[in-house]
């Protein structure tokens, strides 16, 4: 039989129910319990794959071209697994699903409501992800706050599967917040107090609290915490902020998070061993230099547009010992005043990642001119593959008002088109180039050298390719393509051979990063922003002498 643990929030969103439900998971594996992740989005929208990036994140893309949220991201790098699109929900399917059946007459003329026919069917939806892989415990993480009315549905379907599973069977975990105020250097736990009343008002008696706070939670507070909230000491745990959230795990089971969900669920562990996760850690926590990355972006002021380009550069400084440093600069900023290239001169590498649209595409090309001019290490990820050619076809072929169809449909030299079964599509969700794709690499190539291999399979999301009719100007002048799909008619890999390190990928890397295991493109990036660092720090020492 399947158990399930609910991992709701309270307070505030963005306190880490992702990263909390993804350590969860890593603490039972950990021990040989079978895991299994799914995420419940309480928003209209049938997937993110439209949502702004200022007001959702990054969209992650799954092994089988579905757009998902973030969290997927936190999931697969701390399981070290792939989770396709079933494990999702979102209220948009749900009422999809409903009122498709409704149209077809599935009710057989009831009125259909809230209870019991959206609950039903989100009990129904997610015990078919129980049966995809029938683990010993499904993990389902639901999005927004306690209190929120989106997800008033949700919770009450979660309190019906614990009645038809047993409590035994179904455990809740509440991620809240205990701010500490500076003025006078309490930690307040009225607020966890309140929202643990609001789960408790709608029929959930949480579990196990988890509480997000600036340092580890006093004695005090915990026992406080336990009296108000009906819990016991032990199950209220600290996630109090750390260097890396993949310290997380430790955290939680030096607290025995690990004993107390086996105990509360009556499982037994298969065996005990967060011992190579403790050594990557202590490694991650010792690095023996740092290395400068500069990311040119548009959404600079939300990290976690970023997110998995930040953690796959990170996967790639823990495999060199290495801290990554990231300074971030705007491209808009770039594109009002170019002069500002110049603050570049200082970083290591240069990355350019996806993208979407023409604000800020010209700050990016800037920053792509100067990586290309003053041979400084040049990663570009999809948009940044694409910005890349039309820098070369401008400034190396001599095109003038090169560009992408996508940024200007009147562009004499449109090196980036749309891709041709695109052209039809009218319905924007959804519909992109998405998931991985087979790509064929050729031999004594940069891009051969990084992978050891021809035949690869990577994550895709775009709807715009290099146009085929520019390849031979292209390669002619310097710029080759080493890596293409779907039997060569596409081009996947870019590189400049006589550059010290200029690369880019149509696809994104980054999702198949993980952290002991860091992404072959952004490894090799990194060793090459080493190597650059140490060729500018052994100039500087000729220069002192």
């Amino acid at each position: 039989m399947v158990n399930y643990i609910m991992v709701t929030g309270g307070v505030l969103s963005g306190l880490g129910k992702g990263v909390t439900t993804a350590a969860i998971g890593k603490i039972l594996s950990s021990r040989g319990i079978s895991v299994d992740v799914c995420k419940i989005d309480p928003y209209l929208n049938v997937d993110p794959g439209l949502m702004n990036p200022y007001q959702h994140g990054e969209v992650w893309v799954t092994k089988d071209g579905y757009e998902a949220d973030l969290d997927f991201g936190h999931y697969e790098r701390f399981l070290d697994t792939e989770i396709g699109r079933d494990h999702n929900i979102t209220t948009g399917k749900i009422y999809l699903t409903v009122l498709e059946g409704e149209r077809q007459g599935r009710y057989l003329g009831q009125t259909v409501q809230i209870i019991p026919h959206v609950t039903d069917e989100i009990k129904r939806q997610i015990y078919e992800i129980a049966r995809i892989n029938n683990p010993d415990v499904l993990i389902v993480e639901i999005g927004g706050t306690t209190g929120d009315i989106e997800s008033m549905p949700f919770l009450e379907a979660l309190r019906q599967m614990r009645r038809e599973n047993g409590k035994e069977n179904v455990l809740f975990v509440h991620v809240t917040l205990v701010p500490t105020l500076d003025a006078v250097g309490e930690q307040k736990t009225k607020p966890t107090q309140h929202s643990v009343k609001e789960l408790r008002g709608i029929g959930i008696q949480p579990d196990i609290i988890v509480c997000r706070t600036k340092t580890p939670l006093l004695d005090e507070t915990k026992g406080k915490l336990a009296l108000f909230c009906d819990v016991g000491k032990l199950d209220v745990i600290s996630n109090h902020d750390v260097e890396s959230v993949y310290e997380v795990p430790l955290l939680m089971e030096s607290q025995g998070m690990g004993d107390n969900i086996l105990a509360k669920l009556n499982m037994r562990e298969k065996k005990h061993d967060l011992k190579e996760w403790s050594r990557f850690i202590e490694r991650m926590k010792n690095p023996a230099g740092e290395i400068d990355i500069g990311i040119i972006g548009k959404y600079t002021d939300l990290k976690d547009s970023y997110i998995s380009i930040v953690e796959a550069l990170r996967h790639a400084g823990y495999a060199i010992n290495k801290k990554i440093n990231i300074t971030w600069v705007e491209s808009i900023d770039l594109e009002d005043s170019p002069d500002l290239v110049e603050d570049l001169a200082t970083v290591d590498g240069i990355l350019v990642p996806g993208g979407f649209g023409k604000r800020g595409s010209e700050g990016k090309i800037t920053a792509i001119r100067y990586a290309r001019e003053n041979n400084i290490p040049y990663l570009g990820i999809c948009f940044g593959f694409q910005l890349a050619a039309v820098e070369f076809a401008r400034n190396v072929l001599g095109l003038e008002n090169a560009n992408s169809i996508e940024l200007n449909e009147n562009t004499p030299h449109p090196v980036i088109d749309i891709l041709p079964e695109q052209k039809e599509i009218k319905q924007m969700g959804g519909t992109m180039r998405l998931g991985e794709i087979p790509v064929t690499v050729d031999k004594d190539t940069m891009a051969y050298r990084i992978y050891g291999k021809t035949d690869i399979a990577e994550r895709h999301r775009h709807r715009f390719e290099i146009n085929p009719r520019y390849i031979e100007q292209f390669e002619n002048a310097g710029m080759i393509f080493t890596a293409r799909s779907d039997n060569g008619r596409r081009m996947e890999i870019l590189e400049i051979p006589d550059h010290f390190h200029f690369l880019a990928t149509q696809f994104h890397p980054e999702f198949k990063s993980r952290p002991q295991r860091p992404a072959p493109v952004f490894e090799a990036f990194v060793k090459a922003a080493e190597r650059k660092r140490e060729t500018r720090e052994t100039k500087r020492e000729k220069i002192k002498i």
